[in-house]
């Protein structure tokens, strides 16, 4: 056989050792059951403080800028929405409770806002402001991305990551990743984390976002009029967020087959 092969027949099949199947979450009413494939040697404990460094640099050059925003109105909306999603984590992933959640609220024209890895979240004023949010709609963002990050989606593409990087280094990189496994996820982690999330990752998001929101007391049927100001947000100079948060009339689909599932939660939810 070509040396090139058996270099690559190896890389693959200690990739595939390498590699764990989990069910970060549980189905939830909306019925999220698909099995995730991790890389075993890169863990949640160490994805989330790779990711924790950069969201503590971004908070710090915001209050360096003076544009972190803990006062406003909107900082105070932020907070008390996130409180409620965030009671609501542990009924897809008990160990959430144990998260060390921060909320932070930026002053900028930026559309975006994101939730990282163990619990990070980043609104920007921009895109409250330009589409008028209400709180529904706020929690219906916000829910979508505490949910990628209860579904550890930037583990995920870490460790698709891994895997590219390692196919071209070959097989010695395997052997070697004890010493120099730091390395390189530094070099996979930008990758990893800023890569639009596939299509199954979105809907995911979307059906636990919408079941968190609903859990929350939050009316669920924001979810399509948020996805409406998006769609034509994006039909001129697309925004940040839209980059990795396409809107579609599938996707808006999707939430509206999956409101029924969720409408009795938010009936019986507290709304305040």
């Amino acid at each position: 056989m070509n040396k090139t092969l058996v270099v690559s027949a190896l890389s693959a099949a200690l990739l595939l050792a390498g590699c764990q199947s989990v069910n970060t979450t549980s189905g939830g009413a909306v019925g999220v059951e698909r099995k995730q494939y991790m890389f075993s040697m890169l863990s949640s404990q160490e994805v989330d403080q790779m990711y924790a460094q950069s969201y503590q640099k971004t908070v710090g050059e915001a209050t360096t800028a003076g544009v972190l925003d803990k006062t406003s109105t909107d900082a105070k909306r932020i907070q008390a929405i996130a409180n409620r999603l965030i009671a609501q984590a542990p009924n897809f992933r008990p160990d959430s409770a144990q998260w060390k959640w921060e909320v932070n609220l930026i002053k900028s024209d930026e559309l975006n806002a994101n939730c990282g890895p163990g619990g990070k979240i980043i609104f920007y004023t921009g895109l409250i402001d330009s589409l008028k949010l209400t709180d529904d709609e706020i929690a219906a963002v916000m829910g979508h991305e505490i949910a990628h990050a209860l579904r550890e989606h930037g583990r995920e593409a870490m460790s698709k990551a891994y895997g590219m990087e390692m196919a071209k280094q070959g097989a010695g990189a395997l052997f070697g990743l004890g010493k120099d496994r730091l390395a390189l996820a530094d070099t996979v982690a930008n990758y990893g984390m800023t890569l639009p999330n596939s299509r199954s990752n979105e809907n995911e998001a979307d059906l636990i976002g919408l079941e968190l929101a609903a859990r929350a007391g939050y009316n669920p049927n924001a979810a399509i009029t948020l996805w409406n100001k998006m769609s034509k947000a994006s039909e001129g100079s697309p925004p940040e967020f839209m980059s990795t948060h396409p809107a579609s009339t599938s996707r808006i689909a999707s939430l509206q087959a999956a409101i029924p599932k969720v409408m009795p939660l938010y009936e019986k939810a507290p709304k305040s």
